[in-house]
């Protein structure tokens, strides 16, 4: 399920919004002032920001910039969502680091669709595509994990690492941003949780977990997921030895 901060000052905007997000089944967090936006984005990183220009305080356009000069939020989709409809506007929120920007009045199905669209872009994941490498296979549809014709016994928290590493392959992430991705809210775990959830991980999908070819860790970093040659190679013998 796709996060996705609303950032609006307008109650009744706002709540329209986020009633429709909810509906479609998205999680949502509601921001009504700039310094309340930062503080969810610096509590938990979403799929998503809707952002309005004009808020009390930091405009959202102050705010997109921001977002995209830090490491951490650079990659972040931003959907600019205003009443600013000047073509001169539009050029500037664009230029700021918005991924799209829609004016107001809105369709709220132009909304949804825009939503979508920047997400097939960002992050192909949320849209529950099942995602295969190369005997391994996950589907977030069905929630199962299988080797071959071996279905892997896999908890939820395990189910998530899993999805966010194979749907971004060859990528190395830290562990705050495993943290972000896969623990969210729940910020009373600490960068050991995410170590011990990546042995299991490996206990259950690598051949030999001493020796991972799947799941591999960067020193002194974080971990990421191999999708080449070898890790196929790997899950092949994994599946073997099991049946």
């Amino acid at each position: 399920m796709s996060q996705v901060l609303v950032v609006e000052d307008e109650a009744a905007i706002a709540e329209l919004i986020a009633l429709n997000l909810r509906h479609a089944g998205y999680e949502v967090t509601v921001a009504a002032t700039a310094e309340q936006a930062q503080a969810a984005i610096d509590g938990v990183l979403p799929d998503l920001v809707l952002l309005d220009w004009m808020l009390p305080g930091q405009s959202g356009l102050a705010l997109a910039r921001r977002w995209r000069a830090e490491s951490r939020t650079r990659e972040l989709p931003i959907i600019m969502l205003t009443a600013r409809a000047a073509e001169s506007d539009k050029i500037s929120g664009l230029d700021a680091g918005a991924d799209d920007y829609l004016t107001k009045p809105f369709s709220t199905n132009e909304l949804m669709a825009r939503i979508r669209a920047v997400l097939r872009r960002k992050a192909p994941e949320a849209l529950d595509a099942a995602v295969q490498v190369g005997k391994l296979r996950l589907d977030p549809a069905t929630r199962r994990v299988a080797g071959g014709d071996v279905e892997l016994k896999l908890g939820p928290t395990e189910f998530r690492l899993l999805e966010f590493l194979m749907s971004r392959p060859g990528v190395v992430f830290s562990r705050e941003q495993l943290l972000d991705a896969v623990w969210g809210h729940d910020r009373a775990v600490t960068d050991r949780t995410v170590d011990v959830y990546v042995l299991r991980l490996r206990q259950k999908v690598e051949r030999d977990p001493a020796s991972p070819i799947l799941i591999r860790s960067v020193r002194g970093f974080g971990y990421s997921f191999d999708a080449g040659n070898g890790a196929a190679t790997a899950l092949e013998r994994q599946v073997t030895s099991t049946v």
